[in-house]
């Protein structure tokens, strides 16, 4: 039995925020939850995943976001309660279903999580998912520590029950993978029949219809809920403030922020001067909450991640109120006492209040910062990102960029999202020449192959990943294939959502709850679609570059090119060598060889190392995956591989 289901009121565990969100949802019931792989948010559906027969609960990973979304959202219609997880990027793809959910309205108690993540520790941009709440007028929490996270997420349920509509809990990174001390509440013993019933008047919100029109009264009805939120709001435990009744400053913070604000004021030990006003309802803001506490002082500083939405909203609400509550000044990230980019620390929050209070604040002595600088330039050597030892994609990049390189033609591709981004680096040989969104690289090579009526005449490659091309890549490649665009879309299938942790997706016979389902094959949806469809391994360096190469010349429309291996690190391929490698330092010609160190210097696998002293190249045996393609690179074919047995 996992822990997340100990039935014990009261128990303590310690848990990762993620999971403090999981066990909140049980306590509330949950029936039904559905997400797409991303981080930091991937462990919210695969815990739920694991305690799904133990609860009857029904868990997904869908196709992508804005399926996710539709397939919670049935599970309210039905009167269960639901839940969708997704990280901020996620929110974009589902937008067009929320916009229409929120005019329609839910039953069930239904809550979208999203996991921000301020500084992009493991996304291509740090979005701010915040600014959909405003957009979409619904209601937006905002956990401060791990206990809320649990608490919070179980009154969300609630609240969105009492208003009928959809409630977005929010959370970041360093709230999401960071971990805490909870206390469990009570597990509820109740059984929910489905049932969507239809057939009541049309403005019935219980038994009618479920659309978004007629759209004038429907909007109406949602910002009524809006404003019934901004009433509870008013008395919600969430709000909290601490602090003197006159502070000299008032710090105004939500989320992940509270607790940098928090350490801040105690390691400048100023909690007799600063008051704390921790909102865990961050939209709509509560207005006599907020004339209450912006009352106390002149001064007000707004510490938030990553834009500044708290902020503009809390001056919003101050100019209004500002017959009742005087003039304010304010501090946060429009005058640049808060950066407007990357992730906030107690440091930072620090350096502004004490630039606002006038004191000096010296976070370590001159003796460490000089030693800390110095170990800059002493210690282990600068890295860049590089594929893992064994990934398949090095290869695959290997021959894209030798195929490109042999027409001649200054070809290039369009990539997007995954582990194959980092083909814009030397790891990738520099391959990709467009990154965007998931299936973006098929989107825009579309576009790029109709463009030889103006004149272009350079081969358009795209690349994905088998768990992209079920995202976002199929409506793209009907796109090229209908509009005979002459692009070579090449599939990188490492069976699996290698980059967020393996999750499966309809390209494998097995869901998240380890039942067996049908698989869905790439390469029949392709040829269906229309398209040339060829298979190859690219561990086969000299059949997949000659492939490309062919790919390239056919200028009979959409061409697709399946680079078929499992990711190094998978299940299917983890502790497993293929081969046994070693270097010949007979034949190793090492710096004289005249291929000027290309093993280590340009294909760059992090089991191939360079022995300084011996100036011979050298396989590191505690990393290297025995995929044997280094042994194919090699002019003097001094690296050897061995079957093992």
């Amino acid at each position: 039995m996992s822990h997340l289901t100990d039935t014990k009121k009261d128990a303590s565990y310690l848990v990762m925020g993620n999971e403090a969100i999981v066990r909140g949802a049980i306590e509330a019931g949950v029936n039904v939850a559905s997400g797409y792989p991303g981080t930091p948010s991937s462990e919210i559906i695969e815990s739920l995943s694991r305690v799904a027969s133990e609860r009857n609960l029904y868990v997904e990973w869908s196709v992508n976001e804005k399926v996710a979304l539709e397939v919670a959202a049935a599970a309210s219609f039905a009167q269960l309660r639901s839940l969708c997880a997704m990280k901020q990027n996620g929110v974009n793809v589902a937008s067009d279903f929320l916009l229409h959910l929120v005019g329609s309205g839910t039953r069930g108690g239904f809550v979208l999580v999203t996991c921000d993540d301020p500084g992009a520790l493991s996304s291509v941009n740090e979005g701010e998912s915040r600014y959909f709440s405003r957009l979409m007028e619904i209601p937006l929490l905002e956990p401060g520590n791990f206990q809320e996270a649990k608490d919070m997420t179980k009154w969300a349920f609630e609240l969105s029950e009492e208003l009928k509509q959809i409630v977005v809990v929010r959370s970041v990174t360093r709230m999401s993978h960071a971990s805490g001390n909870i206390r469990y509440g009570e597990l509820p013993d109740i059984e929910r029949k489905a049932e969507f019933k239809y057939s009541g008047f049309i403005f019935d919100p219980e038994e009618g219809v479920v659309i978004s029109a007629p759209v004038d009264w429907k909007h109406q009805q949602q910002q009524a809920k809006v404003k019934r939120a901004m009433e509870i709001f008013e008395n919600c435990p969430f709000n909290t403030y601490e602090g003197p009744d006159k502070p000299e400053l008032l710090l105004i913070t939500s989320s992940a922020c509270y607790l940098y604000s928090k350490e801040a004021v105690n390691v400048l030990g100023i909690e007799d001067r600063v008051g704390i006003l921790k909102l865990g309802t961050t939209w709509p803001l509560p207005p006599k909450l907020l004339a209450k506490n912006l009352s106390r002082t002149q001064k007000i500083m707004i510490v938030e991640e990553v834009l500044p939405f708290l902020e503009e909203n809390v001056k919003i609400l101050a100019a209004e109120m500002a017959a009742e509550i005087g003039v304010k000044t304010f501090y946060g990230k429009k005058d640049g006492t808060i950066p407007m980019t990357n992730e906030l620390n107690p440091d930072l929050v620090i350096s502004g209040l004490s630039k606002i209070l006038g004191m000096e604040y010296v976070p370590v002595s001159a003796e460490y910062d000089q030693l800390a600088k110095l170990s800059a330039f002493v210690g282990a050597p600068a890295r860049d990102q590089v594929f893992c030892p064994g990934c398949p994609h090095r290869a695959s990049f290997l021959s894209i960029h030798n195929a490109l390189e042999l027409d001649g033609r200054k070809g290039f591709v369009c990539g997007d999202i995954g582990c194959y981004s980092m083909a814009v680096r030397p790891t990738g040989f520099e391959t990709l020449k467009t990154l965007h969104s998931m299936g973006s690289g098929m989107g825009v090579a579309s576009g790029f192959g109709k463009l030889g009526q103006f004149g272009m005449d350079q081969p358009i490659l795209a690349v994905c990943g088998d768990s992209t091309f079920y995202h976002a890549v199929i409506p793209a490649l009907v796109n090229a294939v209908h509009n005979k665009a002459n692009i070579t879309l090449v599939v990188l299938d490492n069976s699996g959502t290698a980059m967020t942790g393996f999750q499966p997706h309809p390209g494998l016979d097995y869901n998240v709850m380890g039942d067996e389902v049908p698989c869905i094959d790439v390469a029949k949806i392709c040829s269906a679609i229309g398209a040339r469809v060829e298979i190859t391994d690219p561990f086969d360096l000299k059949g997949t570059r000659e492939m490309l190469n062919n790919l390239i010349e056919d200028s009979n429309g959409v061409k697709v090119l399946i680079m078929r291996k499992a990711c190094a690190l998978s299940p299917q391929r983890k502790n497993k060598k293929d081969f046994e490698m070693r270097v010949d330092e007979t034949i190793c010609l090492g710096e004289e060889c005249g291929c000027n160190r290309f093993c280590t210097r340009i294909f760059r696998c992090p089991g191939l190392v360079w022995n300084e002293k011996k100036k011979k190249a050298e396989i590191d045996q505690v990393i290297c995956a025995g995929c044997g393609v280094c042994a194919d690179i090699c002019p003097q074919h001094a690296i050897v591989k061995e079957e093992v047995a």
